[in-house]
């Protein structure tokens, strides 16, 4: 039987399970149930983490040692990252419908099927089934940066950002370990018979079904149905006037673009000169140990500050840290472009500029796009949003090879540089039109 709820003055089909439906929550069970998520998030983060950080790391290692051509060493980057378009699409659509459960769980287990055919391309030297396999590898990590939104369905306004903060700052232990477990992974994949540089993957695969387990057995009851049904609860005349509501659309509409704007614009920065930095110590003489150890302290500064971050972004403001996140950026271009490449300190230090860069702009345009949403709407606009954020990725990955193959790796991070700061002007626009928030939250 066709269930319906009344949403936004318009009869809806509500796919929602009945235990859902049903029941009514209190103010109290809100919270309970908003902070036993969060800690199922920190849970299932730890493996995901570790899932993303491992393909990462020699993800383009592998594809240059596969095609023997440096110019087609973004490829892998490339084709995992317009696999995260495509499964955060997926995954948006699926969680609208039915949940944050469902999407989480199907987006990770598709990334360690996706993992596992990378090794077998690797054992086969299959380069058709490695191009295969990135692509569904790729469901992997836009679902671990998917899960950032499960602490925010029932949280209040005033702590959206330290929701998101709290599901990456987890994503770090797993993330710092992958790359430092290169070496012992390639040993172990080498000692089986495969190639060393699958080893990762094959890390990659039992982390990322872990995580899909953990979502899949502990996740009930799903905080976005509850939201949802809870919203749909709500009498009528929580709603504003039409003009309020229209300028609130019109609020909202802005606050897409502005949050989406600042997610892509980092992710392309970050993703470019992040792929080609391990192929620029490799040509530089730097160990394989090396190169692992530069990834996992970019990857830290993605995820580690993220509490402190969280805690800026709800108290000094979207649009500071967002300016801060491009400052940052620019700074992190300038140290890797005029660095010396045999200088594995400062490689270090302009990569962790690099991963807070990032961090500052994804937590910052993360709670935007929150705040801009309703629940209506929200995951889907949520999934179509990482979906470009994960083509920006693809993007910045496919011309970094590019790039370096037709100039140099200086001229590749000073390009980042400049286009990071194209995020001063957006955010001058935002503030001009008002940014205060759309959104209206069940947790507040």
């Amino acid at each position: 039987m066709r269930v319906y709820t009344k949403r936004n003055g318009r009869k809806e089909k509500d796919d929602s399970p009945s235990e859902v439906r049903m029941h009514t929550y209190t103010q109290a069970q809100r919270r309970a149930i908003h902070k036993r998520t969060l800690v199922i998030v920190v849970i299932a983060q730890l493996f995901g983490g570790a899932g993303l950080a491992s393909g990462i790391t020699v993800g383009a290692l592998l594809a240059q040692d596969m095609t023997g051509s440096d110019g087609l060493a973004g490829l892998s980057t490339t084709l995992f990252t317009l696999g995260s378009a495509l499964s955060a699409f997926a995954v948006g659509r699926l969680t609208q419908r039915l949940g944050r459960r469902a999407g989480l769980t199907a987006g990770f287990l598709a990334g360690a099927v996706g993992a596992l055919g990378v090794v077998a391309a690797a054992a086969w030297d299959s380069l058709p089934l490695l191009l295969l396999a990135m692509l569904v590898y790729g469901a992997g990590t836009s679902t671990t940066l998917q899960a950032r939104y499960a602490g925010t369905d029932l949280a209040a306004p005033h702590q959206r950002a330290r929701a998101v903060s709290i599901a990456m700052v987890t994503t770090t232990f797993g993330a710092v370990a992958g790359p430092n477990l290169v070496s012992p992974m390639g040993r172990l994949a080498s000692d089986w018979g495969i190639p060393a540089l699958a080893g990762p993957f094959m890390l990659a695969a039992a982390a990322f079904a872990l995580a899909g387990i953990v979502f899949a057995i502990l996740l009930r009851p799903d905080p976005f149905l509850v939201a949802r049904a809870s919203a749909a609860e709500a009498p009528a005349a929580a709603e504003g006037s039409g003009a309020a509501d229209a300028a609130a659309e019109r609020a909202g509409s802005r606050g897409i673009v502005v949050g989406a704007a600042v997610m892509l614009i980092t992710q392309i920065v970050m993703t470019a000169v992040m792929t080609m930095t391990p192929l620029h110590m490799k040509h530089h003489g730097h160990s394989l140990d090396m190169v692992g150890l530069t990834i996992g302290a970019h990857i830290a500064a993605m995820f580690l500050p993220s509490l402190v971050t969280g805690v800026l972004v709800d108290k000094v403001g979207r649009i500071a840290m967002s300016c801060a996140g491009a400052v940052t950026l620019l700074c992190a271009a300038l140290v890797t472009a005029f660095a010396p490449g045999d200088s594995s300190a400062w490689m270090i230090f302009g990569l962790v500029l690099l991963g807070l860069g990032w961090n500052f702009g994804l937590i910052s345009g993360t709670a935007v796009i929150v705040d801009a949403t309703t629940l209506g709407t929200r995951a889907k606009t949520q999934g179509t949003v990482d979906v470009l954020i994960s083509l920006a990725g693809a993007a910045g990955g496919a011309l970094s090879g590019a790039v370096v193959a037709l100039s140099s790796f200086a001229a590749l991070s000073l390009a980042g540089g400049a286009l990071a700061l194209l995020l001063l002007p957006v955010m001058l626009w935002y503030r001009r039109g008002g940014s205060r928030p759309a959104g209206r939250s069940l947790g507040a």
